[in-house]
């Protein structure tokens, strides 16, 4: 069955997917780490660890659908959109509890009686968590359009 669904790999929806993932992801750890002590904290250093990991993928997958795009050829084998979906999904999983993790951490910092956080720093946390939200949107999406298009091959 040739049916392609919007957003799974090897189709431009998917390229925009990507390419919104890997920016997303390199801004929030840009956000996270320039000039700023984000090693004091687990959470912060998590989501570094998480968006240090997510770029890389979704920009190889990036090319990998901007290759499928310029030759007009999707990606259907079972085996690679299995992989696919196996990794969107648990680097979604990771990311979502990154973006949770670090918002929740910079909530009690800016909510704790004294101060823990300066604000030029907590405003750059915070940043951050929301970018790593959309960085995990786009990744959960990528996930269910192939998740949605796997049982079809």
């Amino acid at each position: 069955m040739d049916e392609e669904v919007p957003g799974s790999v090897g189709t431009s929806g998917s390229l925009a997917l990507r390419l919104g993932q890997t920016v997303f992801s390199s801004a929030s750890l840009l956000f996270m780490s320039l000039g700023v002590e984000f090693y004091n904290f687990t959470a912060f250093c998590f989501l570094v660890t998480i968006m240090g990991l997510v770029i890389p993928w979704s920009f190889i997958l990036a090319l990998v659908d901007g290759y499928s795009v310029l030759v007009k050829c999707p990606i259907r084998q079972r085996g690679i959109l299995l992989i696919v979906v196996i990794g969107d999904g648990v680097l979604s999983i990771l990311t979502l509890a990154a973006a949770c993790s670090t918002a929740s951490v910079v909530d009690i910092l800016l909510h704790a009686d004294g101060s823990y956080c300066p604000p030029k720093f907590c405003s750059r946390y915070q940043i951050s968590a929301a970018i790593a939200f959309l960085s995990w949107f786009s990744s959960l999406a990528s996930s269910l359009f192939n998740l949605w298009l796997l049982p079809t091959l």
